[in-house]
């Protein structure tokens, strides 16, 4: 039987053995399976389950939890020959029991790991509790946390993490890794500040890394957030701290023992550099760059803090007044991007203002090409997602220089603005495929790794709107492993959502929906807001126009109100004024739609268009659907994004041209 595991830790779930999402169908039905998850093996009886999973147990309610349970062992074990008794969930006595072994359960996992740490060295601890924490995809039974059977369970899981996110911290200290200790902390005392542990430590890294004053200011923070929120002053070790550090203690020394290889190199390079480059040096400007540029690519809060010190330091290299200078402080931050939508669209027309007027000053001179390349790849790819003709021209151009050049990391960086400049219009698939493979082939023949996950990623992309899924699944494979290697967790996302998209294009719509909601809970907090925003509404919208029985009008009314569009809102708006029955108003919203971005979304939104347009008949904005996704017949509508998809192109096409001339009941079928 392959081994079914479980995630609480987060939405409730289960994984078959070959890591896919199990469909669990329903609320209650996975109100039961984690009701039994709580009970760790225990039987639950019957009349206990129905207490539980109502207020006012409806008559049949008995009859309901055992239609949920079978439905659940089906799910669990689909391949159980008829009439044999369940292995996994079970019948035992007046109720059920989960038969779950210890290391199947993510929580019981992650309780584990926690327990173990005590006995590692402080190295070994970093290690656990970060695979440990990762377990975590969002509050414990996040959806059942406010459940009166699992509100103690939730709290004392909560707890568990409070405490694996200090004990990190304190192997941190003690590897001498003072430095790492100190955003966690930050972090973790926003949304904990009655910690005392936490601000100890917090305060302790901040003097270990030389900042006292910093950590006298925690300790006064720490002081004043207990005194208003709880009522009570610092408690003896914190109180102990703050005289240790103003009597500069040898005792809060890091401590003696291993400190690890990285950690030391590290730190003696960073003190030798600061006492080496003076804090002026333009030199500062270039090296602030290439850390912006790998933390970058670390995802989460690394991506946000290069964003917002990226423009700072475009700032202050253009204030020098030195074209070459500002050239390469621009053209340094070759981070790989994927979505054709800006995270920041303000910051991104300011770092094109700047690159065009470094652009403009610079010498046309054949030793300054490969930083005008730079610079034109860099205006492509921050002027992504408009319709401006300067980003294509801008792309072309770095493009032909970097072939002229023959240089392979001009070429990878100036073909990522290439990618980001080939969704003008729909059916431009193939030629991002095209793409993707020539920056797989030079970036793996050059050791241009970031480059090689980026082309692994566009070709997820192409093929699964060419529908070649095999394909699609090996490069989805390639950039994990390179991903896994060399530590760059951003891609995870895209082939998480990728393989959501290919339960939705199977059918799948119960799996589908699913993998869509945890995809989306590992989304938050990656440091992509332009990815983030509005995805997930837009993906169970897809989702229910391709499921069996997709009426614009029924997609709309599973439509959840309260859900947050953010770009996609002028689509979305059209649903819910379908579902308010206000047709007029549909019709007005249809003609004042605008043109989708230019982006790897364009297919799906054409579609949202003519599903809508359909349903009220709207000849013209049908014509107009209709001519917007000729040019991708043949595909698959919005899997292009490798997010998400509305089923073929074709079908949508077929749909549109038999009803221009009549009015139409509904959307294709």
């Amino acid at each position: 039987m392959e081994q079914v595991t479980f995630g609480v830790l987060g939405p409730v779930v289960a994984w078959d053995g070959g890591g896919d999402l199990l469909a669990l169908k329903g609320p209650r039905h996975r109100a039961v399976l984690a009701r039994l998850i709580t009970a760790r093996r225990r039987v639950v009886p019957l009349p206990r389950l129905v207490a539980d999973l109502w207020v006012e147990p409806p008559r049949g309610a008995a009859g309901a939890v055992q239609t949920f349970v079978a439905d659940l062992r089906r799910a669990l074990e689909p391949h159980r020959p008829p009439r044999t008794p369940a292995r996994l969930l079970v019948t035992e006595g007046p109720g059920y029991a989960l038969r779950a072994e210890p290391d199947t359960v993510d929580a019981w996992r992650f309780e584990t790991a926690v327990s173990d740490v005590a006995q590692l060295p402080p190295a070994q601890v970093v290690e656990r509790l970060r695979e440990a924490l990762g377990w975590w995809r969002g509050p414990a039974y996040a959806e059942f946390a406010q459940e009166e059977w699992a509100r103690g369970e939730c709290s004392r899981l909560a707890e568990l993490r409070l405490l694996a996110v200090e004990r990190r911290a304190q192997a941190r200290l003690d590897l001498g890794l003072a430095s790492e200790a100190v955003p966690d902390l930050d972090a973790h005392l926003v949304e904990h500040p009655w910690r005392e542990d936490a601000w100890r430590l917090l305060a302790l890294a901040l003097y270990r890394t030389g900042r006292q004053g910093d950590a006298l200011a925690v300790l006064r923070r720490a002081r004043t957030t207990l005194a208003d929120q709880l009522g009570l002053d610092p408690g003896p070790q914190l109180r102990r701290l703050e005289a240790d550090i103003l009597a500069h203690s040898p005792l809060l020394d890091t401590p003696p023992g291993p400190v690890s290889t990285t950690a030391r190199v590290w730190e003696q390079a960073a003190s030798a550099y600061d006492r080496t480059v003076a804090a002026g040096a333009r030199a500062r400007l270039e090296s602030t760059v290439g850390l912006l540029r790998n933390l970058a690519v670390t995802g989460g809060g690394g991506l946000e803090a290069a964003r917002e010190h990226r423009l700072a330091a475009i700032t202050a290299a253009e204030e020098f007044g030195d074209p070459d200078l500002t050239a390469r402080v621009i053209g340094a931050y070759d981070v790989p991007a994927v979505w054709t939508r800006s995270d920041d669209a303000q910051q991104a027309r300011r770092i094109v203002a700047a690159a065009e007027r470094t652009l403009a000053t610079l010498p046309a001179r054949p030793s300054h090409d490969a930083a005008r390349c730079r610079l034109l790849a860099t205006i492509a790819l921050e002027m992504r997602g408009s319709r401006s003709p300067r980003g294509p021209r801008a792309a072309r151009e770095a493009e032909e220089i970097a072939r002229r050049l023959d240089d392979p990391a001009l070429l990878v960086f100036a073909l990522n603005g290439v990618f980001m400049q080939s969704c003008t219009r729909a059916g431009l698939a193939p030629q991002r495929d095209a793409i993707g493979a020539e920056l797989v082939a030079v970036a793996a023949r050059h050791g241009l790794v970031t480059f090689e996950v980026l082309g692994h990623l566009v070709r997820v992309q192409a093929r699964s709107a060419l529908a070649d899924f095999a394909a699609a699944d090996e490069h989805a494979a390639a950039a994990d492993r390179l991903a896994e290697r060399h530590e760059l967790p951003l891609a995870g996302v895209f082939t998480d959502w990728y393989r959501a998209l290919k339960q939705a294009a199977a059918g799948r719509t119960a799996q589908a929906e699913a993998a869509y909601r945890a995809a989306a809970a590992r989304l938050e907090g990656s440091g992509m807001p332009g990815v983030e925003q509005g995805l997930l509404p837009l993906a169970l919208l897809s989702l229910r126009l391709t499921e069996g029985t997709p009426s614009a009008l029924r997609a709309a009314q599973r439509m959840d109100p309260a859900d947050d569009w953010g770009p996609y809102r002028p689509w979305g708006e059209l649903f819910s004024l379908l579902r308010s029955g206000r047709r007029a108003d549909v019709r007005a919203a249809l003609h004042a739609l605008p043109e989708p971005p230019a982006d790897l979304l364009y297919e799906a939104l054409s579609c949202l268009q003519a599903a809508v347009a359909l349903e009220v008949g709207d000849q013209a904005a049908l014509a107009q659907a209709r001519t917007r996704l000729l040019p991708a017949a043949g595909q698959l509508a919005g899997a292009g994004s490798g997010l998400v998809t509305l089923g073929p192109v074709d079908r949508w096409l077929a749909a549109v041209t038999a009803a221009l001339g009549r009015r139409p009941s509904g959307s294709p079928s």
